[in-house]
């Protein structure tokens, strides 16, 4: 089949509207749970410091308006689940939700970026074009959709799921089943099996090779129909299953919930037909629409432009090639490359401020800038070090200590190695500045972990 032939292809509509309202409705969940948790106040209204990404410096908490974001982010989650204003609910959503998400660095989840993609891809698609409020308004539903608009959401999850396995083909992973070994014992509080099988060696090395082999087969075993059911009931088991293992919050669910896209028009069908019965213990009435079929008015420039994006998706995890060193000891290129839960790094940070002029000196205590977390982040991580040690040279000069040079005293465990020098003692981080190049300053990784 030729590019042109497939993007004429037309397809029900129904398994996208069921995608938009579980999204909505998994995205609305998480907002209220993150307020209802005291999160807003704690993750970025406490701390008097937060770390930035690259380039997005200037996107910081706004005080207490930081809760008008979170009620926008809610409000449109809604009004994508009710279809209502369709097209400017998900560009809210997708505005409001990279915002929070880019506030700090410290709250960085690779779920949080897959939220804030995927809601950029369904600005393009007409989500709203079956079983929407926007329907009843302009009194016309659309039964038929182009096919890429949902082989599009496939497609996505079909790269997060297999980069994810991709990147468990590491030696540290497979052989020597880190870091489960560390994580997993300490779940022995659970029922039945946290005294027993999680305190096997064997169950960690099973549980290492099965999440491999599950993350790269599970979107083939999705796009087959025979394995599609099957497939379901895995994503279900696997989900869950971490979900009690690990505190991942929405995620799994959000997983669970997407998977849905893969099958066939009629299960989507049956989905709207309950939804519909439902509205009618509500006394909701549903209106009998004139049906069409969608045309994008330029789909022509929309296709091209999604072409590039999911090129640049595919290109991104492999950035770290351009980098020397250890990817895991070293972390340039790895956050936005579908590497989930696959170290575990331990680190001591001690910050010297040197008055060369004088030859005087003091240490930092970090509690007094960062709160707990904040500190765990930022000691394992060259980039929040770096940025914190700026921080700390700001600070100071407002206090009059000038001239200032900042050092560090850093050590760091990964994956249940003994502990390392990290980062150069002898380099003044206040004449290093955050760019695209590798930092000189790390120092070398005393080890090698094989793979991808």
């Amino acid at each position: 089949m030729s590019i042109k032939s497939y993007l004429k292809k037309d397809t029900s509509s129904a398994p996208l509207a069921v995608f938009r309202i579980g999204f909505g409705v998994m995205m609305l969940i998480s907002i209220i749970r993150f307020w209802s948790y005291g999160w807003i106040e704690k993750l970025y209204l406490e701390p008097q410091f937060h770390f930035s990404y690259y380039g997005f410096e200037w996107v910081k908490p706004l005080g207490d308006w930081t809760y008008l974001i979170f009620i926008i982010c809610g409000l449109s989650a809604f009004f994508v689940v009710l279809g209502l204003k369709y097209r400017l609910s998900i560009i809210l959503f997708f505005l409001s939700f990279t915002y929070i998400e880019l506030m700090d660095k410290t709250t960085y989840l690779n779920h949080y970026y897959f939220i804030s993609i995927l809601s950029f891809v369904m600005i393009f698609l007409p989500a709203n074009a079956y079983f929407s409020l926007d329907n009843y308004f302009r009194q016309k539903q659309y039964k038929q959709i182009p096919k890429w608009t949902i082989d599009s959401i496939k497609l996505l999850l079909g790269i997060v799921y297999f980069y994810a396995g991709l990147a468990k083909i590491n030696s540290d992973w497979l052989f020597k089943a880190m870091p489960l070994k560390i994580w997993l014992p300490s779940k022995y509080d659970l029922p039945f099996i946290g005294e027993n099988l999680m305190q096997q060696e064997w169950f960690h090395y099973a549980m290492s090779w099965s999440g491999m082999l599950y993350d790269l087969s599970i979107p083939f075993l999705l796009l087959y129909k025979k394995t599609r059911v099957f497939a379901f009931i895995l994503v279900v088991f696997f989900h869950v299953f971490t979900r009690v293992l690990f505190p991942i919050g929405m995620f799994p669910y959000v997983m669970i919930v997407g998977s849905l896209i893969f099958f066939d028009a009629k299960v989507h069908s049956k989905i709207i037909k309950w939804i519909k019965s439902l509205l009618k213990v509500f006394k909701v009435k549903i209106q009998n629409l004139p049906t069409s079929n969608f045309q994008y008015p330029k789909q022509k420039i929309v296709t091209s432009f999604l072409a590039v994006f999911f090129i640049f998706q595919i290109l991104i995890p492999f950035r770290y090639l351009l980098y020397p060193g250890e990817l895991f000891w070293r972390e340039e290129g790895y956050r936005f490359s579908w590497r989930v839960m696959l170290m575990e790094k331990r680190g001591y940070a001690n910050f010297k401020v040197v008055n060369p002029k004088d030859k005087t000196y003091f240490y930092v205590d970090n509690s007094d800038f960062l709160s707990s977390f904040q500190e765990k982040q930022m000691s394992t991580q060259p980039d929040f070090i770096l940025e914190y040690a700026h921080f700390l040279g700001e600070h100071f000069k407002s206090q009059g200590i000038e001239p200032i040079e900042i050092y560090v005293e850093s050590y760091v465990a990964l994956n249940g190695r003994r502990s390392q020098a990290y980062i150069n003692p002898d380099v003044d981080l206040l004449k290093e500045y955050e760019s695209f190049q590798p930092k000189s300053w790390i120092l070398a990784f005393k080890d090698e972990i094989k793979g991808f």
